[in-house]
């Protein structure tokens, strides 16, 4: 098993403090990434109610044996957000692709 400061993380970025002092796993991430993008491109755009859902039903189930599915779904969401990649709109929250 690696050390905590041998895994590989990727620094994200938000929005709403304009910092980027989080770091996660990549390992995480990139899943993450991967299927809240597939998910929205799938759909055109996405409530944010259901994004929690749509990450866990697309990733490993055992990347979530110890880990909360909505704190990562929120920080990557985040990150996307201020990447620029995709777009949040009106109340309720809907998400789409940029």
């Amino acid at each position: 098993m690696l050390a905590k400061e041998d895994v590989e993380r990727v620094m994200l970025q938000n929005p709403n403090t304009g910092r980027d002092d989080l770091r996660i796993a990549k390992s995480i991430y990139d899943p993450v990434r991967a299927a809240i993008l597939d998910a929205i491109g799938e759909a055109g755009e996405i409530r944010w109610s259901e994004l929690g859902g749509e990450v866990e039903r697309r990733t490993p189930p055992e990347l979530w044996s110890d880990r909360s599915v909505m704190w990562y779904t929120v920080s990557v969401k985040l990150d996307l957000e201020a990447k620029g990649l995709i777009v949040r709109e009106g109340s309720p929250q809907r998400l789409r692709l940029a």
